[in-house]
């Protein structure tokens, strides 16, 4: 019922959200008599402030055009490569006629970023994409939003997430690829990789695993401590609601967008307050830089999917409550999940020193549970002074660790 109560509170509210966006237009638009009022300014700054706060946000586009390489300008394609009823493969294809380029380009490492299944699009990585893309053959896991899957595509579990990875690996190709796991993906990647050394199949050449709860029990977060607080039936009845008309996946269990964005904005309330009374600010003074920059983070930061509920449930059971892979409790289809049967890959771990998602400690468990690869080629990270999201995107990012995990990978490519 609150997802239909949500739907409806939105349908209402939306002829006023264009109302405001209109206003903004005529009070700030220098051609419009409007904007020679007095404090049109201000009428213009509080209703774009109005129209942001109240609009919905839609999945924001890659658009990565083109990158940097050796001083030239390349091109960039964005290929969907392979397509699952909850996840798009997505490659971006670089394009040069320039024939020293050409060869440059030829021998890149191949890498398969995945992506985060965490209330965020995949866009959110479009900083660590655009980056490696410099010196990398770069595909992304692009997750789709539940709403949008039909219920006749039938249910998604952290059991199926792992075989999508098995299933994009097999489909590059292990033997040439590198795979970067960013947060939540690092538990079911080393899952995956975990099941198909068992099996005796090819595996990749290096696993950078970066902000993910390999054993969540080490330096615990207050979202470790939700999870542990509450028995799994408290989030089954409070956080699990059903897709309404006329989305396809109408009937469809699902964690909703809105309220994973509502848990989002309550872990730091005064941080949003102050950066929207700031974006108020700068409208009224004419900052428009710093204005523009608000709309392009927060454009992100909005933008919301819907997980299945079962993936959901699965990932809290398995990974916060009864930590099953740190114990070596894990089992997979009948399969049991044996980090230490990995032998051909090398293993890097990345943690931000003040991460309040994934606390220090969390990641580079893994390295513990990999014993089966040699010492030499493991290799850990501490990025001084970042969050959660310095490790992947922003200066530090591009500066402090992407160097090093360049650096890595080409290593362990040979």
């Amino acid at each position: 019922m609150l997802y239909q109560l949500h739907e409806l509170n939105r349908a209402m509210m939306a002829p006023w959200v264009h109302l405001a966006q209109a206003n903004s237009r005529i009070f700030s638009d220098p051609s419009s008599w409007a904007s020679s009022l007095p404090g049109a300014e201000r009428i213009a700054a509080g209703n774009e402030l109005v129209h942001r706060l109240s609009k919905d946000y839609e999945k924001p586009p890659w658009a990565i055009h083109e990158v940097e390489v050796d001083d030239h300008k390349v091109p960039v394609l964005e290929q969907e490569v392979l397509r699952k009823p909850f996840c798009r493969l997505v490659r971006f294809k670089r394009y040069t006629d320039d024939a020293a380029t050409i060869c440059a380009l030829k021998d890149d490492p191949v890498v398969l970023v995945v992506a985060p299944l965490s209330g965020h699009h995949a866009t959110l990585l479009r900083d660590t994409v655009r980056t490696l893309l410099r010196d990398h053959k770069v595909y992304v896991t692009d997750w789709i939003d539940a709403r949008m899957v039909p219920a006749e595509d039938g249910a998604f579990g952290l059991d199926d997430y792992i075989a999508y990875v098995e299933d994009f690996i097999r489909h590059i190709g292990p033997a040439s690829l590198n795979v970067i796991a960013v947060c939540q993906p690092v538990v079911p990647v080393l899952a995956a990789v975990s099941l198909m050394a068992a099996r005796g199949e090819p595996v990749p050449r290096s696993l950078v695993m970066m902000g993910g709860p390999v054993d969540a029990r080490l330096s615990p977060t207050a979202v470790n401590n939700l999870a542990t607080r509450n028995p799994l039936s408290w989030f089954e009845n409070n956080v699990i609601h059903t897709v309404p008309p006329p989305y396809p996946g109408q009937g469809r269990a699902v964690y909703p967008g809105f309220l994973q964005h509502a848990g989002f904005l309550a872990m730091n309330p005064s941080r949003h307050f102050m950066s929207h009374w700031d974006f108020y600010s700068d409208l009224v003074k004419g900052d428009q830089q710093d204005a523009e920059a608000h709309r392009r983070f927060y454009d992100e930061y909005n933008a919301v999917l819907d997980m299945p509920a079962e993936y959901y449930l699965d990932t809290i059971r398995t990974v916060f409550q009864e930590f099953l892979l740190p114990r070596g409790k894990w089992k997979v289809g009948g399969e049991a999940v044996r980090p230490a049967a990995i032998e051909d890959s090398a293993l890097m771990t990345i943690e931000g020193e003040l991460d309040d998602i994934s606390g220090l400690g969390q990641t580079r468990a893994a390295h513990a549970l990999c014993a089966g690869i040699p010492k030499p080629r493991h290799e850990h990270l501490t990025v001084e002074g970042a969050g959660h999201y310095g490790i992947f995107s922003g200066r530090r990012w591009r500066e402090q660790v992407y160097p090093r995990v360049r650096d890595f990978i080409a290593r362990n490519n040979g």
